[in-house]
């Protein structure tokens, strides 16, 4: 097949006339010591602008073989401590945690053109934690994390969706559906944030932090 021949599948880049040549541009990123502030600001943006789901990001992990995995998670919350999310602490991702706890965060918001990236350390977050956050999700949703060995192997779908039917009949749309052992939470607490702006041929803005003690230092990136 000829290159000419190839599906379209890839956009081209950008032509000239199609970047913004408002001579103000995009507004870089704003000078602060408080990068956890500033990713709260970013994300309140990207909550009202984003289609949905603006708390997805990209998990990365070491791999028990050594090679990187990665996926999309849902970020649950920030504070000055880290990033939380949850899951069955007996995926793949939660027995790569559990052996090499470090990990990389990417949140990519295309409404707004940024993207943050974050590098750290991994902790599991209490049972008290867990616990609250499990009991806010809806009841079919607590089911299906009961009934998941997720990870492992499926050999039929029936085979999960009668566990659920089982479960449902079991616990009904009640209140008091029990976490399981095997579902948690982690905390990302963050080594280095980056926020990254985009502008107009290129001349994008990055701010990097760096935790140094108690607090950040921070500097501009090349593009």
């Amino acid at each position: 097949m000829s290159q000419t021949d190839k599906p379209d599948i890839i956009p081209p880049s950008p032509s000239a006339s199609e970047y913004d040549t408002d001579p103000a541009g995009k507004p870089l990123i704003p000078d602060t010591s408080d990068p956890i502030g500033l990713f709260k600001e970013w994300m309140a943006a990207a909550r009202e602008a984003e289609l949905n789901d603006s708390n997805a990001m990209s998990l990365a992990t070491v791999g028990l073989d050594g090679m990187p995995d990665v996926r999309i998670v849902l970020l649950k919350e920030v504070t000055e401590a880290g990033f939380v999310f949850f899951t069955n602490l007996e995926s793949a991702k939660g027995q790569q945690l559990t052996e090499t706890p470090k990990a990389a965060l990417g949140f990519h918001w295309k409404s707004q053109r940024r993207q943050v990236r974050v590098r750290g350390t991994v902790t599991p977050v209490s049972e008290e934690e867990s616990d609250e956050y499990f009991a806010t999700r809806a009841a079919q949703s607590r089911i299906s994390a009961i009934a998941s060995d997720q990870s492992r192997p499926l050999t039929d779908r029936g085979e999960f969706e009668q566990r659920v039917a089982e479960l449902s009949e079991i616990f009904g749309d009640g209140p008091d559906i029990p976490r399981p052992e095997f579902w948690g939470g982690f905390r990302v607490t963050p080594l280095e944030i980056e926020f990254w702006q985009d502008q107009a041929f290129r001349m994008h803005d990055r701010l990097k932090f760096v935790r140094e003690g108690d607090g950040w230092t921070s500097g501009r990136l090349y593009p």
